[in-house]
C-alpha cells in the first residue's frame, strides 16, 4: 500500500469517526457518567465491535449483507431494538452522577460497558455495507489482501480510539455542569433521545440508501 493511498484512507477514517453516531453518543454518555478513565472500557468495546465489522467485511459477509434482504433486515432490527433499549435505559437512569466513578468501576460494570459498546458497533448493517464499499477503493488486488486489511483495520481502530478518547475527555470536562440532579436528568433524557433517534434512523434505512 502506497503512502498516498494510506493517507487518503486515514483522512476518510478521521472524518468518519468525527461524524456523530451511536458510538459517539455512547462514549459521551460514559464520559459524563464516569469521567475519562471510567470510559475506557466502553471505548475498547467500540473498537472490538469495529474489528468484528472489519473481519466480517474481510471474510466477504459484507457482500452478503449488502445483497441479502433477509440478512440486512435481521441485523437492522436487532440494531434498532438494541439502540432503543439503550435509550429507554438512559431515560430511566438515576438523576445523580457517581463522582467517585472516574476509573474506579467494578470489574463487572466495566465488562458491561465494554459489551454494550461492542454491540453498538456490531449491530449496524449500514456500517458493514459502508465499509464493504469503502475498503475495496483502497485495496490493490495485485498485493496480499490480508496484509492490506490488517493495515486498514488497524488504522481505522487507532483513529477511532483517539477520537472517542477526545469525545470522552470533552464530556468529562462537562461533568461539573451536571452537579445537580435536574441537569443530570436533562442530560440522561437528551442522550436517551439520541439513542432512540439513532434507532429510528436505522429503522427507516433501506438497502442501497
Amino acid at each position: 500500500m502506497s503512502l498516498s493511498v494510506w493517507i487518503t484512507f486515514f483522512v476518510a477514517t478521521l472524518l468518519l469517526s468525527l461524524t456523530p453516531g451511536p458510538g459517539a453518543v455512547n462514549t459521551m454518555s460514559n464520559g459524563l457518567k464516569h469521567g475519562l478513565r471510567g470510559s475506557i472500557a466502553g471505548i475498547v468495546g467500540l473498537q472490538l465491535g469495529l474489528l468484528a465489522v472489519v473481519a466480517v467485511v474481510g471474510i466477504g459477509l459484507g457482500a452478503l449483507v449488502a445483497t441479502s434482504v433477509v440478512a440486512f433486515t435481521l441485523i437492522k432490527w436487532v440494531g434498532v431494538g438494541y439502540l432503543v433499549y439503550l435509550g429507554i435505559r438512559k431515560w430511566r437512569e438515576k438523576s445523580t452522577l457517581d463522582w467517585q466513578a472516574g476509573g474506579d468501576l467494578r470489574k463487572q460494570d466495566s465488562l458491561k460497558q465494554l459489551w454494550t459498546a461492542f454491540f453498538v458497533n456490531l449491530t449496524n448493517p449500514k456500517s458493514i455495507i459502508f465499509l464493504g464499499a469503502l475498503f475495496p477503493q483502497f485495496l490493490d488486488l495485485n498485493q496480499p489482501l490480508l496484509a492490506q486489511y490488517l493495515i486498514l483495520g488497524a488504522t481505522m481502530v487507532s483513529v477511532d480510539f483517539v477520537v472517542m478518547v477526545g469525545f470522552a475527555s470533552l464530556a468529562s470536562r462537562l461533568r461539573p455542569f451536571f452537579a445537580d440532579s435536574a441537569r443530570v436528568k436533562m442530560q440522561n433524557r437528551v442522550l436517551g433521545s439520541f439513542f432512540i433517534g439513532a434507532g429510528s434512523l436505522l429503522a427507516v434505512a433501506r438497502m442501497g440508501h
